[in-house]
């Protein structure tokens, strides 16, 4: 991995910050991946949000990491909304902030992302899109509800084996405020270090 980035990782592994009870909330996910690796079946995760414009995105991005970085194998991760919007540019710099190589492969107003973490990695491809978007699995996923709206407005996803809700804050609360970047990167940190504790947990 890119060397800022690795630090990062390095950094944020501090899974004594989690709370027990959340721990508890993310034990079914664990227990998800668990299964399906000794199963030695693929595992498909669509971390899915309002507007796939922050929390999802974070929690693929942070998951694919940590899938590589602890080599559990056959992960994929993806993301999508109830809508599609963008990817907000604040989570685009804070990442890049972080160590990841960024760049724009299409500009519209729902741009399209080439997102590296290693050089020699297959970059993960970032862009808004609703859950059921054909770019994501149909079918043999678990949906990983990261917002409590999200939750409620999809009271059923085809496809999927499982549902779990592990809902993170919305950094948008500080859009346009002195706190915005100090938030972005506290929000990333935490959903970063909860994917790490997360594949940490499974055995191989």
């Amino acid at each position: 991995m890119y060397l800022k980035l690795s630090k990062e990782i390095t950094r944020i592994q501090n899974f004594d910050i989690i709370s027990i009870e959340r721990k508890a909330v993310l034990q079914p996910f664990i227990d998800y991946i668990q299964n399906k690796v000794d199963a030695k079946q693929s595992v498909n995760i669509n971390f899915i949000c309002t507007h796939n414009s922050r929390r999802s995105q974070l929690s693929q991005i942070w998951a694919q990491v940590a899938a590589v970085y602890f080599n559990i194998p056959n992960v994929q991760c993806y993301s999508g909304g109830t809508e599609a919007t963008a990817l907000f540019p604040k989570i685009v710099k804070t990442l890049i902030n972080q160590g990841f190589n960024i760049q724009i492969i299409a500009d519209n107003s729902n741009p399209i992302y080439t997102i590296k973490y290693d050089e020699n990695q297959h970059p993960i491809i970032g862009f808004s899109k609703k859950y059921d978007d054909k770019f994501n699995p149909i079918s043999q996923f678990v949906a990983i509800m990261t917002c409590s709206q999200a939750d409620g407005d999809c009271p059923f996803i085809p496809g999927t084996e499982k549902r779990i809700s592990i809902p993170f804050e919305d950094p948008k609360i500080s859009d346009g405020t002195p706190q915005q970047n100090q938030v972005y990167e506290q929000i990333s940190n935490e959903i970063a270090t909860e994917m790490m504790y997360v594949f940490s947990q499974i055995t191989k």
